[in-house]
């Protein structure tokens, strides 16, 4: 393949309908959007509204086998993966890429289960963060896709010029850093210890800025992180900490974490790729990790609330 034209787009959550706006824009004819019955029912009478646009995309269903795509680009949520694995199988050909934007770093080897990593690079969102309310998506444009190769044995370099040529055409910024597997456990690092403490604490960003505490706190969880990166092959771990913090300073100072978005709105969070994937880590790896251990049952005492 020499150039992206089909494109489909799992999830129209936050981070989906940044990418699926800016895509229609480019090209509507080009872009489908996969959903299931349900969901295709739900957009139809009550479309996505973004910055105050409704989204008329196109959509297709699983069972639909008329379009195959060049790019599949997969925003849902972590409890929604594995059915996206399952449902995009019949859009797959042999040179599709498939370019996760989920948050933690263990939804690309659920995908290579199936699909191999040939054409699935490493990727993440940063940005500031989308507000969701309901159906109304609200973001000022702050967004980049960072991509890159974890291994050049397994997965095709060319892939990444095709991606990089593709979104310069769309105008979606992007990013490929020398060191993506760095890169990628940067942008978790930065996820495990705002998003938890963000959502049981109920901070936004100024918030976690302005308190000392917060931070100390916040360092701590880091440190963890950063023994789990070491042990995980990840290079220049020492620095990951200070590098973290200063992006937290750069995010807005009213923006909210997407976990404490969640909890606001009564949703489950995405808890099993933070802490629940870090104790995993640690105990992989003989590491202890009681500050994820003690914000995974906090927020497990969150998801009981919403029982009554």
């Amino acid at each position: 393949m020499e150039n992206i034209e089909n494109v489909i787009i799992c999830g129209l959550g936050a981070v989906g309908s940044i990418y699926a706006d800016k895509i229609h824009r480019y090209n509507s004819d080009k872009l489908r959007v996969l959903v299931d019955k349900n969901r295709l029912e739900k957009y139809k009478k009550n479309p996505k509204i973004f910055n105050g646009v409704p989204l008329d995309l196109n959509y297709i269903l699983p069972e639909d086998n008329n379009f195959k795509a060049d790019l599949i680009i997969i925003a849902t949520k972590f409890d929604g993966l594995n059915d996206a694995v399952h449902n995009i199988k019949n859009f797959v050909k042999e040179d599709t890429i498939i370019l996760s934007l989920l948050n933690g770093v263990t939804s690309e080897e659920i995908i290579a289960q199936k699909y191999g990593w040939k054409h699935l690079p490493l990727a993440y969102f940063i940005g500031h963060s989308a507000m969701r309310e309901g159906n109304i998506i609200t973001h000022d444009g702050v967004s980049t896709i960072v991509f890159g190769v974890k291994d050049k044995s397994k997965t095709d370099i060319n892939d990444i010029e095709i991606l990089k040529n593709y979104f310069d055409k769309t105008g979606i910024t992007c990013k490929i850093p020398e060191d993506m597997l760095r890169s990628y456990w940067l942008k978790y690092m930065l996820n495990v210890s705002t998003n938890q403490p963000s959502a049981i604490l109920r901070m936004t960003f100024g918030d976690m800025q302005k308190n000392s505490k917060f931070i100390e706190f916040m360092k701590n969880i880091m440190n963890e992180v950063a023994l789990a990166a070491k042990a995980e092959g990840v290079s220049n771990t020492e620095t990951m900490c200070d590098e973290t913090l200063k992006t937290l300073y750069k995010m807005i100072p009213e923006g909210k974490t997407s976990m404490l978005q969640d909890v606001e709105a009564g949703r489950t969070t995405e808890i099993e790729i933070f802490a629940k994937t870090m104790i995993n880590f640690g105990e992989k790896h003989n590491i202890p990790t009681p500050y994820n251990r003690i914000m995974k049952e906090m927020i497990e005492i969150i998801h009981e609330n919403y029982k009554k």
